[in-house]
């Protein structure tokens, strides 16, 4: 079953394949445009490249709005020191369902949330620091635990396989999982504090 990628995040490299629609290259990097999931084309001739691509879905689900219970991915926009704003990007993701993203690319278009400190994990919650949990930009795998009022969701990231899914580095590399509670980049090995989702199985 194929892996649900969001816009930014690495899927390929040009050496090997072709960028498809649905994806842009970005320094030798083929990276996804859209939130989908990854098709790879083989090549039609031999010796040649195969494509990946991102389908586009031919009907956007306008039904799909954020409940209690749902699962979302978001963009964080900005930390506070008691709350974090994020756009929510997905509703309950799977590899068989996605949105498309390329009309509602601004953050204050899409439905805003707000993660608060006592919200982040169960445990020790007066000890949190924003800053060591989330960055501006990191992507986040979070649940609507309230409505909220009319600007905001209420969301919640307490629980192993809820934070960080993607981020990248203050050098502006793309990070992977260190532990629980840091990613390392990829390309310096620098190691930074993340309240990190566990990887799906």
């Amino acid at each position: 079953m194929s892996e649900l990628v969001v816009p930014g995040q690495d899927i390929g490299n040009v050496s090997t394949h072709l960028a498809g629609s649905g994806t842009h290259v970005h320094d030798q990097a083929i990276c996804a445009s859209i939130v989908g999931s990854v098709v790879t084309q083989p090549s039609a001739g031999r010796g040649g490249k195969p494509t990946i691509s991102i389908p586009r879905h031919s009907h956007l689900a306008s039904t799909a709005l954020p409940t209690v219970g749902s699962t979302v991915l978001c963009r964080v926009i900005r930390v506070q020191q008691r709350q974090l704003i994020v756009s929510i990007l997905i509703t309950d993701p799977t590899p068989a369902t996605y949105v498309p993203l390329t009309t509602i690319t601004t953050d204050e278009l899409q439905f805003q949330a707000v993660l608060r400190r006592e919200d982040i994990r169960g445990y020790e919650k007066d000890k949190i620091v924003m800053n060591d949990m989330f960055r501006t930009g990191d992507i986040i795998k979070a649940v609507v635990i309230s409505l909220g009022d009319e600007r905001s969701y209420y969301i919640s990231t307490i629980g192993n396989e809820y934070g960080v899914v993607i981020a990248q580095s203050e050098a502006g590399n793309a990070m992977v999982p260190a532990s629980w509670n840091s990613m390392m980049d990829a390309v310096s090995g620098q190691v930074e504090s993340r309240k990190v989702a566990k990887p799906s199985s």
